[in-house]
């Protein structure tokens, strides 16, 4: 009888293992070409970040790696630009599609399932990232190749490894007390040497 519960919890855990590792591999073939993790940015984060980059109506924001589709709903919401999201993750996709729709945003909001490594962004007049820096400095040749002249970038928590930040500020402190980071650059002064 023993030996039948040994067999039978052995089982369980092979079949537990294969679900694990069949997850797992659509988990990294959907995120194969990722720079970073999907995180949350706090809102009170993504306000500082949206007021820092002066946002005017009728410009357009491209947010890199837009996840949920936070920062592209309240940039479009408050700020009334247009906003594009370019998202790898497919299920992310599908969730920042239905937060554009719920919130009545799809004249506004453009959610792109593809790798921002290889997206055109010169239509861009405010770029944002909450990547981590080796992202920002693999991303940084594209960003100076391909952004107009006056375009901002705004990255939280993470600086644009050889450029200086036309500003820098740090938000409130969480529940925790932890402050972050907000790093507000400006094409071409922030690349110029």
């Amino acid at each position: 009888m023993l030996q039948g519960v040994i067999q039978k919890s052995t089982l369980l855990c092979l079949m537990a293992l294969c679900l694990a590792t069949a997850a797992f591999g659509q988990y990294n073939q959907d995120f194969k070409n990722r720079l970073a993790p999907f995180v949350t940015s706090p809102q009170r984060a993504v306000d500082k970040m949206l007021e820092m980059a002066n946002l005017k109506p009728g410009e357009t924001l491209y947010d890199l790696g837009c996840g949920d589709g936070r920062i592209l709903i309240a940039a479009a919401k408050s700020y009334h630009v247009k906003a594009v999201g370019i998202e790898i993750s497919e299920r992310l996709v599908k969730t920042a599609e239905d937060n554009v729709r719920s919130d009545g945003l799809e004249g506004q909001v453009k959610i792109i399932h593809g790798d921002f490594m290889k997206a055109d962004l010169s239509n861009a007049d405010v770029v944002t990232l909450y990547l981590m820096t080796a992202a920002n400095e693999k991303l940084r040749p594209d960003l100076e190749k391909y952004l107009k002249k006056d375009a901002r970038v705004v990255s939280y928590d993470y600086p644009i490894p050889g450029w200086t930040p036309v500003n820098q500020e740090e938000t409130d402190p969480s529940r925790y007390g932890n402050r972050h980071t907000i790093y507000l650059y400006q094409v071409p002064t922030s690349f110029k040497k």
